[in-house]
């Protein structure tokens, strides 16, 4: 169930399971190792729910409803781009996620960090 499960979310954001083992950093061995039988480990199945937006619960084919929690709702448009860029930029969700228990002071310096390194590209 978990495999077909872990397809199904693959084929609906159309990216091929190996792409997306790669995105999570797993081997593409990985991905032939799973069956009914044998799935990730428990780490593994929280980044893959995380990846697509859905419940460990769903990918082992306990639930049927695949999203984690309803559909936000809200006016804000500047909110709706943010929530859109961190559903299909992996490397936004992991830099959010890192950030989370940061304090105001952390996310001033990350930002002065990528201002910087932005500014050294530029020539």
């Amino acid at each position: 169930m978990f495999k077909e499960n872990f397809i199904k979310l693959c084929n609906k954001r159309g990216e091929p399971p190996t792409v997306v083992c790669k995105n999570l950093g797993l081997s593409n061995a990985a991905f032939s190792k799973w069956t009914d039988e044998s799935v990730p480990r428990q780490a593994t199945l929280m980044r893959i729910a995380d990846y697509f937006g859905v419940t460990v619960d769903y990918l082992l084919g306990r639930e049927e409803k695949p999203l984690v929690s309803s559909a936000v709702t809200t006016d804000d448009e500047e909110l709706i781009e943010y929530l859109e860029e961190l559903k299909t930029r992996p490397e936004l969700r992991m830099l959010f996620s890192l950030s989370k228990n940061a304090t105001k002071e952390d996310v001033e310096d990350a930002v002065r960090i990528i201002e910087a390194l932005r500014k050294g590209r530029q020539v």
